[in-house]
């Protein structure tokens, strides 16, 4: 079992940026691929970003490159989604999750454990 928890969430202006946090219990984090998730009112769960066990590879969606980056830091258990130039399009509850293999990283249904979210509003 993994326990993740998110925060750093708020309700920010556009153009700001916020940074995310995911920290972690449970069983030995640093073998995991972590993903960031973001769902918006009324939408599907969709990828935002995953990064490798070691973070040497990381993965965006097109929608957030250039402006979002992701990393880690395993000696603390904790993965981090800096989120820049933010927009009112990125008003969304954002998830961070694990899973095994780098199958199907921009699927929900690849990820074994969640954490609950954290609330990102853009107001422009």
């Amino acid at each position: 079992q993994v326990q993740l928890v998110e925060s750093g969430g708020g309700l920010v202006q556009a153009g700001v940026s916020l940074r995310l946090s995911c920290v972690a219990s449970g069983r030995p984090f640093s073998s995991y691929i972590v993903g960031w998730f973001r769902q918006a009112p009324g939408k599907e769960r969709e990828f935002v970003a995953a990064i490798s066990s070691r973070g040497g590879s990381t993965y965006y969606a097109d929608s957030v490159k250039g402006r979002f980056t992701i990393s880690r830091d395993n000696a603390k258990n904790t993965v981090y989604l800096q989120m820049n130039s933010l927009v009112p399009e990125d008003t969304a509850v954002y998830y961070c999750a694990t899973k095994n293999g780098f199958s199907s990283l921009t699927a929900t249904r690849g990820y074994d454990y969640w954490g609950q979210g954290t609330q990102v509003t853009v107001s422009s």
